[in-house]
């Protein structure tokens, strides 16, 4: 009796923060399908949400997609430089004896803690100096910058590659760069999809260094765009109805929200099996 009202009591707990998470997430997603006028349940809709997204596509011209491919762009390029960077610093971190590995290592987790609004200063100063400033591709470049997947990669290397086999590898004559291509990428699929889908988070929600580097509403992300949208609705400032041409009210706003988070959702679902196999990273340690 005792371990079945145990395990009820494990459910009933986990349901109630179920509950707790998803209430107002269910509560959002309900305004999202009303008319523009908040009417009550009688009001909701697919109709609804489709309109409220006609009405946000006539925003300032349609700027929302433009900031949504500019995110995909960050977001994506960024993704992709933390992974090629990552898999071999790690690799190296993890499995090749150099003078100053230690000390490489100890930055490597010292530049994790950093907040990343310290360094948006210091940036912007380097890429202005340099006059590229709202160029997309450099703030893809920057967000590549992610210390967080070269701790992930070298955990990873850590724990699934067995010194044996590299040092077999080693005396059949192969070089370290071939070790790695035939040996250490076949086996970096989990880290891949970690260190992927970690970074492509952070990149999309990285607020403060696109906010200073592309400046120009056209050439901005959606993490700074969508509080743009927001501040210029009447819901939050009255005085901005005079002069819009287009007015989004809460579903309008919600709508847009949904539409931000659903590449993040893609995201997860596509990589959900390797993120899986990832999570255990470094627990036989």
């Amino acid at each position: 009796m005792r371990p079945s009202l145990g395990r009820a009591g494990r459910i009933v707990t986990l349901l109630v923060v179920a509950a707790t998470f998803a209430y107002p997430v269910a509560a959002f997603a309900l305004v999202a399908l009303r008319r523009d006028d908040g009417t009550g349940p009688a009001g909701l809709g697919l109709g609804n949400a489709r309109d409220s997204w006609q009405t946000v596509l006539r925003f300032n011209d349609g700027v929302l997609l433009s900031w949504l491919g500019n995110s995909l762009i960050v977001a994506t390029g960024g993704a992709v430089v933390a992974v090629v960077a990552g898999l071999p610093a790690g690799y190296a971190l993890a499995r090749l004896s150099f003078p100053g590995r230690r000390l490489l290592r100890f930055c490597t987790l010292l530049t994790m803690v950093v907040p990343n609004t310290v360094l948006v200063i210091p940036l912007y100063l380097e890429v202005s100096a340099a006059g590229a400033v709202n160029n997309i591709w450099i703030v893809a470049l920057l967000m590549g910058f992610y210390p967080f997947g070269v701790y992930l990669t070298y955990i990873h290397y850590k724990t699934t590659l067995p010194v044996p086999v590299l040092e077999a590898a080693r005396i059949d004559g192969l070089s370290e760069a071939d070790i790695f291509r035939r040996i250490a990428l076949p086996a970096a699929k989990p880290a891949v999809a970690l260190v992927g889908f970690f970074s492509f988070v952070a990149n999309w929600t990285n607020f403060f260094l696109p906010l200073v580097l592309l400046p120009l509403s056209s050439s901005t992300t959606i993490s700074v765009g969508l509080p743009q949208l927001v501040s210029s609705s009447p819901l939050f400032d009255p005085t901005n109805t005079a002069g819009l041409d287009v007015r989004l009210y809460a579903p309008q706003l919600a709508v847009a929200t949904f539409v931000t988070a659903a590449p993040v959702i893609a995201v997860f679902v596509i990589a959900q099996r390797a993120l899986t196999r990832g999570q255990m990273l470094g627990a036989g340690r």
